[in-house]
């Protein structure tokens, strides 16, 4: 299966909790939720057997086959939400109970040295040279040693959103980065900037909490 059954195992994980907060945040009734999760897990699976398979050693297969979901699941929404509604959707249905240990998980290596030298390798593979759907970034450590910027210059969610026609909602994917670092408990999350909005480039900036 495409990406090692990765697909597959999100849609187990988050599935319920996509079409769960249907009903808690956006009102549907419960049949309505049920009959777009089924679409939806159809549409899921058209975009993932579209998308390229990513390179040996690319990080953000996760990144793109979320964005597939969420964007499964817009495409057959009754109606159109804000992005407002989306932002507060796409968290609640993503931080569940094992998203949330997930983090805490990535939090106790953060500034590692498997950390770092993880980050650059992701930095030197330039994965969105070959692949659109991935992402190409530098990797820029702090100064005062506080931490670290991990700068983006092209963006798989930003494409695949755009080919959608669902690129107002990309800010509601980004947004969960502050949420995943919170979770982890480590870091203050800092951004001046996204792709998403026009920015020159999107800047993710992990400093480490004072204690």
């Amino acid at each position: 299966m495409k990406y090692g059954g990765m697909p597959w195992g999100m849609w187990v994980l988050f599935g319920n909790s996509f079409q769960e907060k249907l009903v808690n945040v956006l009102n549907y009734h419960r049949n309505e939720a049920a009959g777009i999760a089924a679409e939806a897990k159809k549409e899921y699976r058209k975009i993932i057997k579209e998308l390229p398979v990513f390179e040996k050693g690319d990080r953000f297969k996760m990144n793109i086959i979320s964005c597939a979901m969420l964007s499964a699941f817009i495409l057959h929404l009754k109606e159109k939400p804000t992005v407002k509604q989306m932002t507060e959707y796409y968290e609640s249905a993503m931080m569940i109970p094992a998203m949330k240990w997930f983090c805490r998980k990535m939090g106790k290596m953060k500034f590692t040295k498997k950390d770092i030298q993880g980050m650059k390798k992701t930095a030197a593979l330039n994965a969105a040279d070959r692949n659109p759907y991935s992402w190409n970034m530098n990797f820029l450590p702090y100064p005062d040693d506080s931490g670290y910027e991990a700068r983006f210059y092209k963006c798989g969610i930003c494409t695949l959103m755009k080919e959608l026609g669902l690129q107002e909602y990309t800010p509601a994917m980004c947004h969960l980065d502050y949420s995943m670092s919170e979770a982890g408990g480590v870091t203050d999350f800092i951004r001046d900037y996204t792709l998403a909005s026009g920015g020159p480039y999107c800047d993710c900036g992990y400093k480490k909490k004072s204690i």
